[in-house]
């Protein structure tokens, strides 16, 4: 009998610490679902509470969703993949922009390729050296709905008389534009639709010819634990243009998989990890603090794990 009402006691004692949450009432929960499409009969996914839906429609080349979540405040979802959080997109913009803006001595002139929601301009228009930037969206209605429910992405940067606006496909600006740069930020969406064209090898061989000598491109790689084979691709395109490509990584935790990777690429660097003093040095020509970049965090961040290593082939140019 004592046990019997011992056993009564703790059910009763679990029943008080656990959370009453109903079928019911998770269901009445709208989520955005985020499903990786590179495996359909597997598919990885990540859902993510819609506390408020602030836009939903399509635009002449994608669907555009921007939502409030309580954890990563508003977000940006383009096909149904997530872009972009107010709560961590500081870690992607200022590794995009700072290792690339950093490694050169003096970046004057500037081009961002996408960057709709305006974190990469607000980043590079940071670094007191800059004397203009151009940034190039294929989707202006995307740039104005940033403009408007994520403004503290661009913090007023689409305003700087510095800013060079231009809503054209990003191939054929770089295959027609008679200016050059000392930077060019690729900050697109994955290689799949619209964004597919700005991993082409075509596109890398554009892009060095309107690079100054001592020019750096930078871009998103995806992420190498669900599609690794996407730095194949991009170093097999890329490495044929430009004489030194490396990669390194950053932890975005909105995106689906973990670490993300940007490649790098120029004609005369074959070091990016520069040493800790000389970016400490080159950092003081920049406005305010980091959030997560550091010349430490600099350096480290191309010492690869050796599963993103594989992806990269070992090929020597002769």
């Amino acid at each position: 009998m004592n046990i019997i009402k011992a056993l009564m006691t703790i059910c009763m004692i679990t029943a008080a610490i656990t959370p009453a949450v109903s079928y019911a009432e998770e269901q009445t929960q709208p989520y955005f679902q985020e499903i990786d499409p590179r495996e359909p009969l597997d598919p990885w996914m990540q859902s993510f509470a819609i506390t408020e839906k602030l836009y939903e429609g399509k635009s002449d080349f994608q669907d555009i969703l921007i939502f409030e979540n309580s954890r990563f405040g508003r977000m940006l979802a383009l096909d149904g993949v997530v872009q972009t959080t107010e709560a961590d997109e500081f870690i992607y913009h200022e590794m995009i922009v700072h290792v690339p803006m950093l490694t050169h001595p003096e970046p004057k002139k500037v081009l961002i390729i996408g960057g709709g929601d305006g974190g990469s301009l607000r980043e590079v228009l940071r670094h007191k050296t800059v004397e203009q930037v151009t940034m190039v969206d294929l989707d202006g209605q995307v740039v104005d709905l940033c403009k408007k429910w994520l403004p503290n992405h661009s913090s007023g940067a689409f305003d700087d008389q510095r800013v060079k606006l231009v809503i054209q496909d990003g191939t054929q600006f770089v295959k027609e534009t008679q200016d050059t740069f000392d930077v060019i930020i690729c900050d697109t969406t994955d290689p799949i639709g619209p964004g597919k064209v700005l991993f082409s090898s075509e596109f890398y061989a554009d892009c060095k010819k309107i690079l100054n000598p001592e020019g750096l491109i930078s871009m998103q790689n995806g992420i190498p634990f669900t599609n690794g084979l996407e730095i194949t691709s991009v170093f097999a395109n890329i490495a044929h243009e430009f004489k030194h490509v490396s990669f390194y990584v950053a932890p975005v935790p909105s995106y689906l998989g973990g670490y993300l990777a940007f490649g790098i690429a120029s004609e005369k660097y074959s070091n990016y990890a520069l040493s800790s003093k000389k970016l400490s040095k080159r950092l003081h020509s920049v406005k305010g603090s980091m959030r997560y970049y550091n010349p430490k965090i600099h350096k480290a961040s191309f010492a690869l794990p050796e599963y993103v290593n594989q992806y990269i082939p070992k090929i020597k140019k002769k």
